[in-house]
Parts: structure tokens; sequence; C-alpha cells
């Protein structure tokens, strides 16, 4: 084997998405990223075994917190203003996870503090 069929050979076995050992967690609550799933963005950066298409919802008015549980006595991350367009990546019973953006602030909102899928 040439040293180009080596090096091409090494690059193959590696590729780009080689095991080489732990890596660090991202802020969960600025990168919308789970074990078991992530926003459709961060596909090629995090592997998971599932990612998701978001699907912008809009605040109600009034406003909703923005929490790091699915849990009215977790923390408050912030407050979505009315209007805001929530990008929905999963729903459980009455919450909703998601994001602001692709880069953050990532959490649950209720789901009766979105508008209603049509």
């Amino acid at each position: 084997m040439s040293q180009d069929d080596n090096t091409a050979a090494a690059i193959a076995v590696q590729g780009p998405y080689a095991l080489g050992g732990p890596v660090v967690r991202p802020d969960p609550r600025a990168v919308p990223l789970r074990g078991d799933l992530a926003h459709i963005g961060l596909a090629g950066t995090y592997f998971v075994p599932h990612y998701a298409v978001p699907q912008p919802r809009a605040v109600m008015p009034g406003g909703a917190p923005l929490r790091a549980e699915a849990d009215d006595a977790s923390e408050e991350l912030c407050v979505l203003l009315e209007g805001d367009s929530f990008e929905v990546l999963d729903v459980s019973r009455e919450w909703a996870w998601g994001c602001l953006s692709l880069d953050g602030p990532v959490g649950y909102v209720r789901l009766t503090r979105l508008e209603p899928l049509v």
C-alpha cells in the first residue's frame, strides 16, 4: 500500500464521528440536546437516537415561564414574551420541551401557554 492509500484508510476508519473518548456535555439550558433527542440543527455535531424538526408555536398573551424541568416548582430560566416563537421539539403530557433558537435558551413550557396546533 502506498502512503496515500494508508492515509485514506486511516481517515475511513476514523471518519468524522470517531469514538475518541468522553466529550464535554454542553449546558442543557443553552443547547437543545438530551440523551434521547436533539434539534435537527445539531445533526452532525451530536449523536443521539432521534433528531426533531422544531414546530414553532407562538407564546400566548401574558407570556410564559421557561422552566428547567417539566414541573411548576422547578427553576424558572426566563420568561417568554407574548408572541415569541418557541420551537417545540417534544411534548409530554401538559409540557412542551424546546427552545427559542438553536442557541437557546432551552427548557419546558406548559402547553396551555403556547398557541394550539391547528
